[in-house]
């Protein structure tokens, strides 16, 4: 752990001084409000017409999907400055860390607040009014200088310093691009707008992976004591293919759109070979280093397996989400969600947890036992969520293309009402299971400092 040597950066954030805590423990938080606005929005799903006047789901819907947006975008954020301090011996510049993390926070609660009143004026996933980009740009700019100044030179680094530095570039380069509908020019022309929108989002979505499977890969590493995987082929070989999959992959986000047909071929070639590969690297990893190691580093090791699981389950689904034929039929179903579903909470949200978990070096045997209890009530759940999304999902397509003008709207959302009960009864448990999660978790911070 590095802890930070300047004594007013240690008198701002005084309750802990590790680096990272005040971007994770904020990121926590929304976590916990993710859950809490998913589980609102899945109630509206089985009753429809809840709380539509005060509490309408135009307003729970961004409120989760912004909620968990910023809780991967600040925890990652964390977890990289925490890992480069501890690689670099400290950060660049302490002010452009506090600087930050000021501007984050003003901007993320000025946006959840703007969301409590319906006050709108964005596109979809960023459904803020645009001047609130300004903050979060600049604060991003901060943290790509910081970054590229802590890191120093680009001469025999190690793969996940090379993914850190491709991954905050090529997010502020997406995040900018997802707002050039501002310009007339391209809003006016309806393909070019969507075209534009739906690639930003998917290349938006490779650059904060790009963080966190950097840091995945530096774990790894700390773990078996050994760096042979930062310098391994493999690990190269997951990064070049991560980034062709950052420029490529998102063209079966518009294969509904007419565009060249190569995009689409293009698309289907690389969309999953990088977490085809992430996942052989942490199997190969698992299998090779000895039971002493996985006790010493146990949760982080369990939440690194059980996203290794979650990147098998939602590279299968996506593999066939992304042939032509069957996104035909997938496209603006639930399928969409599950896989969404699958890769925020399977994927990224248990590799970021077992981040935090290494980071803040829990030993406890009580709080493991708490956390895996947890864990293990979050992947059962968290199965029957997405299986019960998919099935939804596979009899809306029928309806899309077989029944459309012959079976009501409602009718057929009718039909999906025990699925979406399935869904929320399962949502509210694996809610349950992370909730366990994340306050033994504060819980063990609050009783480490008194």
């Amino acid at each position: 752990m590095v802890v930070l040597k300047d004594n007013e950066f240690k008198k701002k954030f005084s309750f802990n001084n590790i680096v990272g805590t005040q971007y994770i423990f904020v990121a926590l938080i929304l976590l916990l409000c993710t859950l809490l606005f998913g589980i609102l929005g899945a109630f509206q799903y089985v009753i429809p017409g809840l709380f539509r006047n005060i509490f309408s789901f135009e307003k729970v819907r961004p409120l989760h999907v912004s909620s968990a947006v910023f809780w991967i975008l600040l925890s990652a954020c964390g977890v990289v400055n925490n890992y480069l301090a501890s690689v670099k011996g400290k950060l660049w510049s302490n002010k452009l860390y506090i600087w930050q993390w000021y501007l984050f926070i003003i901007a993320i609660l000025t946006i959840l607040v703007s969301y409590f009143f319906g006050i709108f004026g964005g596109r979809e996933y960023w459904e803020f009014s645009p001047v609130l980009a300004i903050p979060i740009i600049t604060a991003w700019i901060f943290f790509i200088i910081n970054v590229f100044k802590s890191i120093g030179n680009f001469h025999n680094q190690p793969v996940y310093i090379w993914m850190w530095m491709t991954g905050v570039v090529f997010f502020l380069f997406t995040f900018l691009e997802s707002y050039l509908w501002l310009i007339p020019a391209f809003r006016t022309n309806v393909v070019k707008d969507m075209t534009i929108q739906w690639k930003s989002y998917g290349s938006m979505v490779g650059g904060w992976n790009m963080l966190i499977y950097g840091s995945s890969i530096y774990l790894l590493d700390k773990i078996s004591g050994t760096e042979k995987y930062s310098y391994s082929k493999i690990a190269f070989a997951l990064y070049f293919l991560g980034l062709f999959n950052l420029m490529f992959n998102w063209g079966h986000h518009i294969y509904t759109l007419p565009i060249p047909k190569y995009i689409q071929y293009i698309s289907y070639a690389v969309s999953m070979t990088e977490l085809l590969l992430l996942g052989r690297i942490i199997y190969n990893w698992k299998t090779s280093i000895n039971t002493a190691k996985k006790h010493y580093h146990i949760l982080s090791y369990r939440f690194l397996v059980a996203a290794d699981v979650w990147i098998l389950l939602t590279l299968l689904l996506a593999i066939a989400m992304s042939i032509p034929a069957i996104n035909i039929y997938t496209h603006g179903t639930h399928i969409t969600v599950a896989h969404t579903m699958g890769a925020t909470i399977g994927i990224n949200s248990f590799l970021l947890l077992s981040f935090v978990f290494d980071i803040f070096n829990i030993h406890k045997q009580k709080t493991i036992h708490t956390i895996t209890a947890g864990l293990y009530v979050t992947l059962a759940a968290l199965f029957i969520f997405w299986l019960s999304l998919i099935i939804a999902g596979i009899l809306k397509a029928n309806w899309q293309m077989n029944h459309y003008n012959t079976i009501p709207f409602g009718v057929m959302m009718h039909t999906l009402q025990p699925y979406f009960i399935s869904f929320l009864i399962a949502g509210i448990i694996a809610s349950i299971g992370i909730f366990i999660i994340v306050f033994t978790l504060f819980n063990h911070n609050i009783k480490q400092k008194s």
